[in-house]
């Protein structure tokens, strides 16, 4: 199992404008192979596949116009071919809605080293091509395993460190409680538990959103291509940065709670694209997707268990104590009222309950 470790670059080493220069640098090699693409599919109505483009790239560089690649990387170039190509697979098989399109320099954030082109020194030191650059070391990871090094700028300018190393023997340090539950996931409440049990969301982006909007007018105020628009983009960006960093941390400190209280957790799958569009920012602000993509990564380290239910079950308009389905039930009706047996119950506590139920049936409806 392979883990990405991020690291952040020292922002005051004077070198690190060397790496802006770099990355700045593969933007021009990747406009360069889009525009080939596009090229060769108007000629021959097909595209050129990865290791013929990597061929090309090779002749290019004993060029006098491409002369300047060869100061690159050799294989960050090769991964820009790749990066390329795994583009256009996405495309064919559907998962993309267009092909890999031009970049300009403030979307192209990185650049990719695999075998060669770094090393890892003593202490918090590592040397990229000729250059040493220091990083803050949070935690360690085993440098004889790393299967790739990636060099990132984030909107804000900062450089970070993404190694891809295979993780160390992961412990289950949670003991075993034997409890299971349901939860339902809604815009009013986060999370509501089968048990009764209703967690919030403190909705980062709604409380930062006076300084959002100041950044915002700022930033509309400035003079586009100078400097304190730049420099206005940078403190929109520190803004945008920060709630990012507050609602991730928010997920993991939730994420290890569950896994301490409960060993099975249930939940619907959601179609959250739809959902934003019904409700938009509030959607994006409660990061339920990342939530739960970090809850099963917590799970499966402490051995536990994420159970995710098909998302056309009629989980908020069945009974939970009769089993009857309500059809005529709608979004607005917050409490649910069974005509058969005259259940009487929160509408997302019901919807909890049946997840539980049929996410992990007890031993006698099982067998």
């Amino acid at each position: 199992m392979y883990l990405t470790y991020k690291y952040k670059l020292y922002s005051r080493c004077d070198r690190n404008k060397y790496l802006h220069r770099d990355i700045d640098a593969f933007v021009g090699v990747y406009n360069h192979f889009i525009a080939l693409h596009k090229r060769y599919y108007r000629l021959f109505g097909k595209y050129p596949g990865k290791y013929r483009l990597m061929r090309h790239l090779s002749n290019l560089k004993k060029t006098v116009r491409f002369s300047a690649w060869c100061l690159l990387p050799s294989q960050a170039l090769q991964n820009v071919v790749e990066r390329i190509d795994f583009g256009y697979q996405k495309f064919f098989a559907k998962d993309n809605k267009r092909p890999p399109q031009f970049r300009s320099w403030f979307k192209y954030k990185s650049y990719t080293l695999k075998q060669t082109g770094y090393k890892f020194l003593e202490g918090n030191k590592v040397r990229i091509g000729k250059r040493i650059f220091r990083y803050h070391k949070s935690r360690d990871f085993n440098k004889d395993s790393i299967k790739a090094v990636t060099i990132k700028r984030d909107r804000v300018g900062d450089l970070w460190l993404c190694v891809v190393a295979k993780a160390k023997g992961i412990k289950s340090f949670i003991v075993k409680t034997g409890r299971t539950a349901g939860f339902d996931f809604g815009l009013k409440t986060y999370l509501t538990a089968s048990d009764g049990t209703q967690i919030q969301s403190p909705l980062y982006f709604s409380r930062n959103s006076r300084k959002v909007k100041q950044a915002n007018r700022n930033l509309s105020r400035k003079e586009k291509g100078s400097n304190n628009r730049h420099r206005a983009r940078k403190d929109l960006a520190h803004v945008h940065r920060r709630i990012a960093n507050q609602r991730r941390e928010y997920h993991w400190w939730l994420a290890r709670q569950l896994c301490k209280q409960y060993d099975i957790m249930c939940f619907e799958k959601l179609n959250i694209k739809a959902m934003k569009q019904l409700w938009g920012r509030k959607v994006s602000d409660l990061g339920f997707f990342d939530f739960l993509t970090t809850l099963k990564y917590v799970a499966q380290k402490t051995g536990k268990k994420v159970v995710q239910l098909n998302q056309w079950l009629p989980t908020s308009k069945t009974c939970s104590s009769c089993g009857t389905v309500k059809e005529d039930l709608e979004l607005r009706e917050r409490t649910f009222r069974c005509g058969c047996c005259g259940l009487v119950i929160d509408r997302d506590r019901n919807a909890a309950i049946n997840i539980h139920r049929w996410g992990h049936p007890p031993m006698e409806e099982a067998t």
